[in-house]
């Protein structure tokens, strides 16, 4: 599967993701090829490219869960934009409320880990895609955690108006490190905006506050010890940070899933482990069909993932056939993973009987 920009699609090619409008209707499912009128049609989307099965590749698997993710990414993220929109202009919102229901609905009480797809953005609309993010992250991991009722709602409307002040910006930042001055200005216009919004609880500016502190302050070690030990802030600031870093970008590349928690487990500092571990349940990172380039310089294929220690699970080499049991303190020494392999969807068209093969029981 690749990406293909717009302007560079052709008739005949196959769409690797379905399309949905912005009442969730499919549109043009995964397998369809295009053609000239349709291609017209997904201009109109003001998307950046699709992504588009190779000639003869199989159509890669997907769960109920991932097709019920996709589209409802695609809805929400339209209800967002008008929503943060009018709350912008000082006006009154039209369904914040049940939208930050709908997000606790879906992913604050889950019982097994989801794919977390990133989905594509520019600068038109990395806000309103960020903020939807970091509100299915941070239920997730409240979720985990143990977070209910009130203070779960508050947390997941506090991450869906925490960025709204990078609207009044002429070009909204859509990189991981943003300048430390652009964060400044942005925690200054999120207060402004808020404070003319009449509705919200003052538990919700106190809270987005509290995060813009974290994140202002980011890379400083004299973070005060009651902002470190604020779970509620916490949380946003981990699903944040984890989104900022795998999101697909106008400009450069994501980071890896793998990547960007091996940052945020390496950085206690600044990201509390326990809600970072909230995060590891919350979410496949490695686990099987997924390719990785080990340390050894040859590339493998997770067969069996590591619950308890997400970066060991057991890997068969492609070369050699070898199977790496990563658990193991003398394989430890010798190899591990560096990478998933680069590719714009890790999802693997895997035989789960070949699996079983290998496998132990």
């Amino acid at each position: 599967m690749k990406f293909v920009k717009v302007d560079d699609l052709k008739a005949g090619m196959r769409l690797g993701k379905p399309i949905y409008n912005k009442n969730g209707v499919l549109l043009y499912d995964r397998d369809t090829k295009l053609t000239m009128q349709a291609i017209y049609g997904i201009k109109n989307f003001n998307l950046m490219g699709l992504y588009i099965l190779e000639p003869a590749e199989p159509l890669p698997p997907m769960t109920e869960d991932d097709i019920n993710f996709e589209r409802f990414q695609t809805m929400a993220v339209f209800s967002i934009k008008e929503d943060l929109d009018l709350i912008a202009l000082g006006k009154k919102d039209k369904g914040l409320d049940w939208l930050c229901s709908l997000v606790i609905k879906n992913y604050g009480d889950l019982d097994h880990k989801i794919n977390f797809v990133q989905s594509l953005r520019s600068s038109e609309d990395f806000v309103y895609k960020h903020v939807l993010n970091v509100s299915i992250l941070s239920a997730l991991m409240a979720g985990h955690l143990g977070v209910k009722g009130g203070r779960l709602n508050m947390i997941i409307k506090a991450a869906v108006l925490h960025d709204i002040g990078a609207l009044r910006l002429n070009e909204v930042p859509d990189e991981a490190d943003v300048d430390p001055e652009i964060r400044r200005v942005i925690k200054s216009n999120t207060a402004d905006i808020l404070n003319r919004y009449m509705d919200l609880d003052a538990d919700i500016t106190k809270l987005i506050s509290q995060f813009q502190e974290l994140y202002t302050r980011e890379g400083e070690s004299e973070i005060p010890d009651a902002l470190k030990m604020n779970v509620n802030a916490n949380i946003l600031y981990v699903a944040d940070t984890y989104d900022r870093l795998t999101a697909m970008k106008s400009a450069s590349e994501p980071t890896s899933e793998v990547l960007a928690i091996r940052y945020l487990l390496d950085n206690e500092d600044k990201f509390d482990p326990m809600i970072v571990n909230a995060l590891i349940k919350a979410i496949n990172i490695l686990y099987p069909g997924v390719c990785v380039e080990l340390s050894n310089g040859q590339k493998g294929l997770v067969i069996r993932g590591n619950d308890e220690a997400i970066f060991e699970p057991m890997v068969l080499d492609f070369r050699t056939n070898m199977l790496y049991d990563l658990s193991t303190p003398s394989v430890k020494e010798e190899v591990h993973i560096v990478d998933v392999m680069k590719t714009m969807d890790n999802r693997i068209q895997l035989d789960p009987d070949l699996l079983n093969q290998f496998a132990p029981a």
